[in-house]
């Protein structure tokens, strides 16, 4: 008990020196710029893959269902930034602090939401290269469109709990902050957060056994599996993948559990780039990314 007294009084301490007398915190150009420019590439990046895929492509394919859904969390993402690099650039939060519940919840269920949605996206490529007869009852669109719909009730099931105590938090705090500034916050680890490390942690394994299956399928037994006319871009999906969850997802999650305060931000920053890599995966995973939606839909009926 001592000890949870000591690291709230340190985290108030150290936020005590962060606050000037009008109340506002110390401005971070850095990641007002860092932030800046995800948004700055990920907003059109993100809303050109979204019109691509819903007027180019069906959406009657798994995989496009997982990738419309997956370019909407990450264009509601770079919508979400503006705020936050209005916060770090100025050190000041005018809007209060329902805009700051919104941002944040919308920003927190982006990484989540995209680390389920690329494994997805991982086991559907896994099913049609490997078992592409056998999984054909489970790959329909109907199906995947349910597996999205029980995300998205998921994560807002959790965000729902985690917005009434981040309101509670925030209206017994005296200075107008967001983010990562939070030194009315319980110091203790909530429960959402040692369950959504263990999700992470069973996804990248996920990923892994599927990058695995797939390779080892490519290389050697084609003729159980379907037949492939790009192997590269096959490969360079599951690589991606496994990129995405070492270098944004993993780090995050492991810091949310090990680093207190501030500190955590270059590892928030390093998960918000996500929504810029994401567009690659899907002219990756999509042979006919630029095609018209009449000839990908002919290339299918031959396939």
């Amino acid at each position: 008990m001592s000890q949870v007294c000591c690291h709230a009084d340190l985290s108030r301490h150290l936020f005590s020196h962060q606050v000037d007398m009008n109340n506002t915190v110390e401005p971070e150009p850095v990641y007002a710029a860092v932030f800046g420019c995800i948004m700055v590439l990920g907003l059109p990046l993100n809303a050109v893959s979204l019109w691509i895929l819903l007027r180019r492509h069906s959406l009657k394919s798994p995989n496009v269902v997982f990738m419309v859904n997956l370019a909407i969390s990450d264009l509601l993402l770079a919508i979400s930034l503006p705020t936050r690099v209005y916060f770090y650039a100025t050190g000041t939060w005018p809007l209060g602090p329902s805009v700051c519940v919104l941002t944040t919840v919308i920003f927190r269920k982006n990484i989540s939401s995209s680390a389920i949605l690329i494994t997805f996206i991982c086991v559907d490529r896994l099913l049609a290269v490997v078992y592409p007869m056998r999984s054909r009852h489970l790959r329909t669109s109907s199906n995947a469109w349910k597996a999205v719909a029980l995300v998205w009730l998921f994560l807002m099931l959790i965000n729902i709990s985690r917005s009434v105590s981040m309101s509670r938090a925030l209206k017994n705090c005296t200075v107008p902050v967001c983010f990562d500034y939070h030194p009315c916050w319980a110091p203790y680890k909530p429960a959402w957060v040692y369950l959504y490390v263990v999700l992470v942690f069973i996804m990248l394994a996920v990923n892994v056994v599927c990058t695995t299956l797939v390779s080892w399928t490519l290389h050697s037994h084609l003729t159980d599996s379907a037949m492939v006319s790009n192997k590269v871009n096959v490969m360079l999906i599951f690589v991606m993948n496994l990129v995405m969850f070492t270098i944004c997802f993993i780090p995050l999650y492991v810091g949310l559990l090990t680093i207190k305060g501030t500190v955590i931000r270059p590892l928030v920053c390093l998960a918000t780039m996500n929504c810029c890599l994401d567009p690659l995966l899907y002219y990756f995973s999509l042979d006919n990314f630029w095609k018209k939606k009449e000839d990908v839909d002919l290339a299918t009926r031959e396939e």
